[in-house]
């Protein structure tokens, strides 16, 4: 593993900079629909490679919000894909946000933020499930390469989440290793409501279960106690391609 690295971020989808900043740093979420910040004015199409790389919570926010933008407006940039960004990352490298998102084909987090190579450390398990290797791989992003954003994205229609849904009320056993992804997630589903609802609700309870957990970690929550980490939950809407906070 590489050693430390210094890191920089900061980012906000939807309110006010300072406001959304305060409820980042709080381990809050804004109302479900917003995105993640607003893009800043000629952010959004003025040349990722020629603006300053995210150095703190903030400003890593703000970043992804702006990426998610271009993606969803299809202007995609691509950026850090060149050969010159290619050779410097052979000598290490510094991610501005640690993305901790489910292993569906449909929302891989490079494409969804429109970043390059070196830009996002990533993360991904069926529901955002964690384990000791899960839970381990996100640290070693915050407490060794000083990342100062960790997103826990979860998204519409998930299937890990539906799965734990249909077998706590059909009581059938899925084969395999899946059994235990439906068995982490099953505290946590919405019996309030019903149907396809159930399902949305729940994929909403668990980004925020996985959030609490990861901040009740006392060396996560050391650096958000400091400010120098954000750990924020959100999730991906497939129908609009927006990625908006939660909880």
């Amino acid at each position: 593993m590489s050693t430390r690295q210094a890191h920089s971020t900061t980012p906000t989808i939807g309110t006010p900079r300072r406001s959304l900043l305060r409820a980042a740093l709080a381990g809050t979420a804004a109302t479900a629909g917003v995105a993640l910040t607003a893009p800043s004015a000629g952010a959004a199409t003025r040349p990722r490679a020629e603006r300053p790389r995210p150095a703190t919570p903030d400003a890593a926010l703000q970043e992804l919000a702006e990426g998610n933008h271009r993606w969803r407006t299809f202007r995609e940039q691509h950026p850090h894909e060149t050969k010159t960004v290619r050779e410097a990352l052979v000598s290490g490298q510094h991610p501005f946000a640690l993305v901790l998102g489910c292993i569906d084909s449909r929302v891989p987090p490079e494409l969804a933020f429109d970043q390059g190579l070196g830009d996002l450390m990533t993360v991904r398990s069926a529901g955002q499930v964690l384990d000791e290797a899960v839970l381990g791989s996100v640290c070693y992003g915050a407490l060794e390469l000083d990342i100062p954003l960790i997103l826990v994205l979860g998204h519409q229609s998930c299937g890990a989440v539906k799965a734990a849904v249909e077998t706590e009320e059909s009581g059938e056993h899925l084969p395999a290793h899946i059994q235990y992804l439906a068995d982490e997630i099953r505290p946590v589903i919405d019996h309030s409501k019903e149907g396809a609802e159930r399902v949305d609700s729940t994929v909403s309870a668990q980004v925020e279960a996985v959030r609490k957990r990861l901040a009740a970690e006392p060396d996560l929550a050391d650096r958000v106690a400091k400010g120098t980490l954000a750990i924020v939950g959100a999730r991906y809407e497939l129908t609009t391609q927006l990625v908006h906070r939660i909880g």
